[in-house]
């Protein structure tokens, strides 16, 4: 079998690749930076250099593909809007998967797609699962993973200069899905690898459920700060520390968006009617992670 894989060789990218190469399939890696292709070869795949916003680049990347896997990567440097950049490329993979007549698609989605609007960077996602859904002759499965562990590494900041943990979110009495890049990844190698899905489906993914005041007590009790609290900030507290962080408005108004999604219970709210068997990373194994990241 043929697999295209787009997101270079990250943190799910690289060991779903792995994981195909290891079952004797040819994989091919979309990568913006050349720096990458001698370390893509290294895995055993072919690296297709260019940009996910070269409509013509990425049709060209998927001919002849059995089935693609499909991620939306952030751009920390937009000056634009972020949703017009998110759905740029979703035209771009939908016109390449039509031109190629592509037959299997494993999208990485997100919780909160199925609102489509109002959940800040996941309405791009939510947009695309929606461009997907027209396809005929195209098997879709839509994966959508919970809050990333690896968000909760922008705590270390906060914890080591605030004494506090928090976010736009946190107060009410529902507790945080979180997901693991690893979890993920072997979810995403699993479907590519057994391509049994047909049609349009959905699937979650999560690793552990905590509620945010106590991954705050876990997570300072981890670094030496025991008793951090989780605070609840106002929509536009949360916005101004994270343009005093350097992030781009665009961006930045997205994640406020995102956390009060959180708040009012609206981001998870499907994710707890279809509630998946939880992933083998839990918090307490996260907590070394997360340690290393704090001391340096």
């Amino acid at each position: 079998m043929k697999y295209v894989i787009t997101g270079s060789i990250g943190n799910i990218s690289k060991p779903v690749v792995q994981q195909l190469v290891k079952a004797g399939h040819q994989v091919s890696v979309i990568t913006s930076s050349a720096d990458r292709s001698k370390e893509i070869e290294a895995l055993g795949a072919k690296p297709l250099v260019g940009s996910i916003e070269d409509r013509a680049f990425i049709t060209s990347s998927f001919a002849g593909a059995d089935a693609v896997y499909l991620m939306i990567p952030p751009k920390w440097t937009l000056t634009g809007g972020w949703i017009e950049y998110q759905k740029s490329v979703a035209d771009h993979y939908i016109h390449a998967i039509q031109a190629n007549k592509t037959k299997f698609v494993v999208l990485l989605s997100s919780v909160g797609a199925h609102m489509r609007k109002g959940s800040g960077p996941v309405d791009g996602l939510g947009y695309l699962e929606e461009e997907l859904l027209k396809l005929k002759d195209v098997n879709v499965k839509m994966l959508r993973p919970s809050y990333f562990f690896y968000n909760l590494f922008g705590m270390a900041g906060l914890i080591k200069n605030m004494n506090i943990m928090g976010s736009n979110f946190g107060s009410s009495d529902e507790k945080l899905v979180l997901a693991h890049t690893s979890d993920i990844a072997d979810v995403v190698a699993e479907e590519l690898l057994a391509l049994k899905f047909t049609g349009h489906t959905v699937r979650y993914i999560a690793s552990d459920e905590r509620h945010p005041k106590e991954i705050a007590q876990i997570l300072s009790a981890a670094v030496g700060k025991p008793g951090t609290p989780w605070i609840e900030f106002t929509d536009d507290q949360a916005l101004q520390g994270m343009l005093q962080s350097q992030l781009p408005a665009t961006i930045a108004n997205g994640y406020v968006e995102l956390g009060a999604a959180l708040r009012t219970g609206k981001m998870q709210e499907d994710y707890w009617k279809n509630r998946p068997t939880l992933g083998k990373v839990k918090l307490e194994d996260f907590v070394k992670e997360f340690v290393a990241v704090y001391n340096s």
